[in-house]
């Protein structure tokens, strides 16, 4: 009932803005279903917090022990605020003689690893680069420091078992910015 009460005073102001001769506008079935269809009610719409400032972003992030910078671009005038990640090469590793069985369930170990990394807001993104080439993937952290990368990155089974290796580096990306 509340929602009928919100769409008809929304239906009520918008046709009040307009520049039309005074009088009272009609509201009809059909213009309160229009203006319904227009209007997103869902609960995930509903429940929308305001996104945080810059400023705020970048004052969790450092009492999270985060490394950032920020700048204006001068094009758009938008405070871009910079973050640092720890991009993790994954390379071939010297023990590469398990067997088919062995390999598969070192994978599958793996794989798993990298979805706990994701669950646990550790990693971003990661993946295996499409050539035959001695860096075999990379997975992104978005951890504080070098230290707490590569003690992540080295507890993936594969790298254990000696099948890869780490190389980690300090990489810096704008925050919020999607892959394009």
């Amino acid at each position: 009932m509340n929602r009928f009460f919100i769409i008809l005073i929304t239906v009520t102001l918008f046709f009040s803005c307009k520049d039309e001769p005074k009088g009272e506008p009609e509201i009809t079935p059909e213009t309160v279903e229009e203006v319904k269809d227009s209007i997103d009610l869902s609960e995930e719409n509903a429940n929308l917090k305001p996104e945080k400032s810059i400023k705020q972003i970048k004052k969790e992030l450092t009492e999270k022990g985060f490394k950032t910078f920020d700048y204006v671009d001068e094009s758009t005038q938008d405070t871009i605020l910079m973050q640092q990640y720890f991009m993790a090469f994954l390379k071939m590793g010297p023990i590469r003689g398990q067997n088919e069985e062995e390999s598969a369930h070192l994978q599958e170990q793996h794989l798993e690893h990298l979805q706990k990394m994701y669950d646990l807001g550790y990693a971003d993104i990661s993946g295996p680069f499409g050539d035959d080439g001695d860096i075999r993937g990379v997975t992104i952290y978005n951890v504080p420091t070098l230290k707490m990368a590569d003690s992540l990155a080295n507890a993936d089974p594969m790298v254990k078992a000696g099948r890869l290796e780490i190389e980690i580096h300090p990489w810096w990306a704008a925050k919020g910015y999607p892959l394009r």
